[in-house]
């Protein structure tokens, strides 16, 4: 009798292991793709909805529930973390803090945003930002979704709160955490860098045209269909 229960355990568990096993690892409806980011992702997250709109459903923070934020400095984004990224089961999150951080304000500035480099402060020193960050990447692993870490966009001549430079420079401590947690990173600054000034607003703004944001989105969409093909 014994012989017998334990033949049949073994074919219970074949079974499972061949069929149940498989299934259990399927995917249910559509991918779920979460970008994380500031204003530039606000300009080129339609375009990578667009672009993998027979791929997966692609959202920023809030979307789903029916509200949509700028996800600004990593300050506000280990406060609001939990929130954004809600009950929902991600497949993918594309995710990047930067440009708020290494940005100067002053409270009696008339620039857009305080933004003041001379007389401001910065928002986070690089120590901050990298601290933050691997808060952010401890909670984002908990998710068990791919992560791809986005690079800060390029900081033009002549930005009013920016120091040229300083994206090179932390992008660099954010690289150091990434690759001490194993995160896949995408090179945004390479894309930004190399496009021409038509592409821009204007003088000295790190924000986008739609034909900017555009390309942007392509690199994006290219480093997320990879991300959801290892999945």
């Amino acid at each position: 009798m014994k012989k017998i229960f334990g033949f049949m355990m073994v074919l219970v568990l074949s079974f499972c292991l061949v069929g149940c096993g498989n299934k259990t690892v399927k995917r249910v409806g559509p991918a779920k793709v979460l970008i994380i980011g500031d204003s530039i992702s606000i300009g080129y997250k339609p375009f990578v909805k667009e672009m993998l709109k027979d791929e997966a459903i692609v959202a920023r923070p809030g979307d789903l529930d029916g509200y949509s934020v700028n996800c600004g400095p990593t300050e506000r984004g280990v406060e609001n973390i939990d929130k954004w990224l809600g009950d929902h089961k991600w497949d993918v999150i594309h995710f990047n803090w930067g440009l708020w951080d290494l940005c100067y304000r002053h409270p009696e500035s008339k620039v857009q945003g305080n933004r003041d480099k001379v007389n401001g402060k910065i928002t986070a020193t690089p120590e901050e930002y990298a601290a933050n960050l691997e808060k952010l990447v401890a909670r984002l692993k908990q998710t068990n979704a791919k992560l791809i870490w986005g690079t800060i966009s390029m900081v033009p001549e002549g930005e009013a709160g920016r120091f040229v430079g300083d994206d090179i420079k932390y992008n660099k401590a954010a690289e150091a955490v990434m690759k001490r947690n194993g995160v896949a990173i995408n090179d945004i600054w390479e894309v930004t860098s190399k496009l021409d000034k038509e592409y821009f607003i204007g003088p000295g703004n790190v924000h986008y045209k739609p034909e900017g944001y555009k390309i942007i989105a392509e690199q994006v969409a290219k480093e997320i269909r990879k991300a959801l093909k290892s999945k």
